[in-house]
């Protein structure tokens, strides 16, 4: 990625993240949400940064369980290890954070997983793996809210219930799209060139002989993932149950928030299920991070819950923890990597070092 495109990319995060808070503290009283947020038990509070924290390194988890997989079979070489992994987990939240629709995660932790001595292959597959997982495991949660609690999320969700329709459609077409690469590659070969070439025509596109390297390469990653696979389903389970409790995890932290501000009368249940229907609802769209919407959504949503004056300092804190704080962390973490970590290869290969 070139300096200027992600200073671009940063600018607008910025950019979204001021207008969002402008909005967020337009013409309220600071001093009334301060003395709310002052309310928040320390007990609940160190939880709910547990919570976030696992959520990144769960991933981190997957990434190393499923390069030791991987090299376990091939003599001489070591994967990369547990703390190592988790830092490509990091690396990968603060891009996907600030890049529209979660872009730019993946290429980064590739990036430094190639530069580790990891095989294209083997981390393209292990990426691809988890990246399927995530959708699949969205999906299921989401339509499983549609048809066994469509009446209160309809209810509890009122004008933002389309987006929430929006988002698992979205979702679900991902998912379709990913099994049909793996199953059907030529036909979905076809028809993405056939795509193509409709947009050329309609000069929406440039003609590019580089975009039919990177659709080829595309479907050939997940080619790769699916024929690893089959041979290892038992590494696909696991990998799918850390995923469902990795996404729960966000859910839960919300209703340790709510527990955190000594708050009674909405249950468990309800308020997982509706922090994870704003998740599915905004998670595909093409905003960094999915900022400005989630906060709207969130308030809409949680108003009969977080009763009082507490709806936006909840909001602070679980937003807070789950993003911001997660994503300053990571910012720590790309640093090191950075300006410590590869500066030292830098060096090492100047003067040869093994």
């Amino acid at each position: 990625m070139s300096v200027k495109k992600r200073v671009l990319q940063i600018a607008v995060f910025l950019v979204i993240m001021f207008l969002t808070f402008y909005a967020l503290f337009s013409g309220r009283d600071l001093s009334e949400i301060g003395r709310a947020l002052q309310r928040m038990s320390p007990w609940y509070l160190i939880p709910s940064v547990g919570l976030a924290v696992f959520f990144v390194c769960a991933e981190g988890f997957m990434i190393w369980y499923l390069l030791r997989s991987m090299k376990s079979q091939k003599e001489g070489r070591r994967a990369s290890s547990l703390i190592r992994c988790i830092q490509y987990s990091f690396i990968g939240f603060f891009y996907s954070g600030i890049t529209p629709s979660a872009t730019g995660g993946q290429p980064v932790q590739l990036y430094y997983m190639n530069k580790d001595g990891n095989r294209g292959s083997d981390s393209t597959v292990v990426l691809m793996t988890v990246a399927v997982a995530y959708k699949f495991i969205l999906v299921l949660i989401g339509v499983g809210i549609l048809l066994f609690w469509y009446a209160p999320l309809h209810t509890e969700l009122g004008r933002y219930f389309p987006l929430y329709l929006l988002g698992l459609l979205l979702n679900v077409v991902l998912v379709v799209l990913i099994l049909g690469v793996m199953l059907f590659p030529k036909v979905i070969l076809h028809l993405a060139l056939l795509f193509e070439g409709l947009f050329i025509r309609m000069r929406i596109w440039k003609p590019s002989d580089k975009r039919e390297e990177k659709i080829n390469a595309f479907i050939d990653s997940y080619q790769q993932a699916v024929t690893w696979l089959r041979g290892h389903r038992r590494s696909l389970v696991i990998v799918l149950l850390v995923t469902f409790l990795q996404r729960c995890s966000v859910f839960v932290l919300t209703y340790m928030v709510y527990l955190g501000f000594g708050l009674q009368g909405a249950g468990a249940m309800r308020v997982i299920l509706l922090q994870a229907a704003v998740y599915i609802a905004v998670d595909m769209l093409p905003l960094p991070g999915a900022q400005g919407i989630t906060e709207l959504m969130y308030q809409a949503v949680f108003i009969h819950v977080f009763t009082g004056a507490y709806l936006i300092p909840s909001m602070m804190v679980s937003r807070g923890i789950n993003f911001y704080f997660l994503l300053v962390v990571s910012l720590g973490v790309v640093l090191v990597n950075r300006f410590i970590f590869d500066r030292r290869s830098e060096r090492c290969y100047d003067i040869s070092c093994e």
